[in-house]
Formats: C-alpha cells, sequence, structure tokens
C-alpha cells in the first residue's frame, strides 16, 4: 500500500513538471512573482490521498502549484497581471480568488463576483483557503413525509368534501346565518331575472313587437 502510494506521489509530482514546463512563455526581460498562500484541510482525519488529489490553478491551468504537507502553497514564474486562484479538489469545494499583480509587483486579492465585476471584496493576503462543503455528484433521495401525504391532491379531494357536509349544516342551523341566506335568495330573486325568461324574450322579443304594431295599426283603421 505504501509503495502504491510513492509511485502515485511521483507520478503526480511529474505531471505538475510536465505542466510547469508548458506553462506560457514568459519574455526574457518581463518580471515574474510568486503567488502564495495556504490551503486548510476540512475537519476530522485526512489522509494522504488529499494531499495529492489537491491541485492550485491560476487561471484554469495557466499556473500551477503544488501543496505542500504544512498546508501552503507557491506559485512561481508569474508574471503582472489578474488570476483566478482555485483549489481543485475531488472531495471538497473551495471559493476562488482572484489575485491581481501590478507592474510594482504589489499583490491584492478580492472575491471573485462574476455578476458583479466591479464590486471589489478585499481578501487577506497571503491567502487562506477554507472548504466550504463536499461536492454532491448525486442528488439526495427525498425523505417520505406525512405532510406530502395529506397536501396530496387525491387526499384534498377526498377530505374537503367531508368536511364541507359535516360543517354546512352546522352553519345552517345557526339563525342568524339563516335569516342572512333568506336575505340574500329574496335580493336575487327581486333583482336578477331568471336565464329562460332572458333567452325566450331574447329570441322571441322582435316578433312580438312586430304582432303589436300590427295589432295598433289595425285599431287605427
Amino acid at each position: 500500500m505504501q509503495l502504491y502510494h510513492l509511485v502515485y506521489s511521483v507520478l503526480n509530482i511529474l505531471i505538475l513538471v510536465c505542466l510547469t514546463l508548458a506553462q506560457r512563455d514568459i519574455e526574457p526581460n518581463q518580471d515574474v512573482y510568486t503567488i502564495e498562500g495556504r490551503v486548510f484541510p476540512p475537519d476530522g482525519p485526512i489522509s494522504n490521498s488529499w494531499y495529492s488529489q489537491t491541485r492550485i490553478l491560476a487561471n484554469g491551468g495557466e499556473f500551477i502549484g503544488i501543496l505542500r504537507k504544512d498546508n501552503s502553497f507557491v506559485i512561481n514564474n508569474v508574471p503582472s497581471g489578474s488570476y483566478v486562484i482555485e483549489v481543485v479538489n475531488p472531495t471538497y469545494a473551495y471559493e476562488p480568488v482572484r489575485v491581481e499583480i501590478n507592474s510594482k509587483g504589489k499583490l491584492r486579492a478580492r472575491k471573485v463576483n462574476y455578476i458583479q465585476t466591479s464590486t471589489v471584496d478585499p481578501v487577506a493576503y497571503p491567502l487562506a483557503l477554507t472548504p466550504l462543503a463536499r461536492h454532491r455528484y448525486f442528488q439526495v433521495r427525498e425523505q417520505w413525509r406525512a405532510t406530502d401525504f395529506l397536501y396530496s391532491p387525491m387526499v384534498l379531494m377526498m377530505v374537503l368534501p367531508l368536511v364541507i357536509i359535516m360543517i354546512l349544516p352546522k352553519v345552517m342551523n345557526d339563525p342568524e346565518t339563516r335569516k342572512e341566506m333568506e336575505h340574500l335568495n329574496s335580493l336575487t330573486r327581486y333583482d336578477m331575472p331568471e336565464m329562460s325568461e332572458v333567452l325566450t324574450s331574447f329570441f322571441t322579443g322582435g316578433e312580438k313587437q312586430k304582432v303589436k304594431a300590427t295589432r295598433n295599426k289595425k285599431k287605427i283603421q
């Protein structure tokens, strides 16, 4: 098992060396700087694989930092510019930080805000990166709850009519509510015509008026 971790660590170092050599070319007279910081591990026991699987990337891998055993990292040969520092780990998520290096070599760190890019929320330097949460590659299955059963449409369709049947007679037995209902019914009877009368008058109203007009003419003659 120790041999496996040793071989795995050697391969990671070789990959990092190859990636470092493949980084963008830097002009001979251009000043280069160093980005430093510390990556805090999650709470609890930590395995050696956490160190080997953690990478510190600048601008998505343009520059790469190696995590040391004391949780510190250094990204060397970085020219002036703006860089997004990300901690890449398959198990835990870290918040990215933007580091800006001016032409005089002064470093300034701030939080990354892709929505409001003009806002500046400064961060202490050297960087101190802490884990936010564990990565969730699968959706957590929802647990069964009694409220989900009670609020389902089928249950509501069965329960609400029963509730109405039980409550409505009690409401009608109240004398005050009965008087109000009778009063409303009387108003609707006198104020609102029936639909049958409205329809018959609508369809036969013209013929009745013609008949009345002819009768009046005959009487005059």
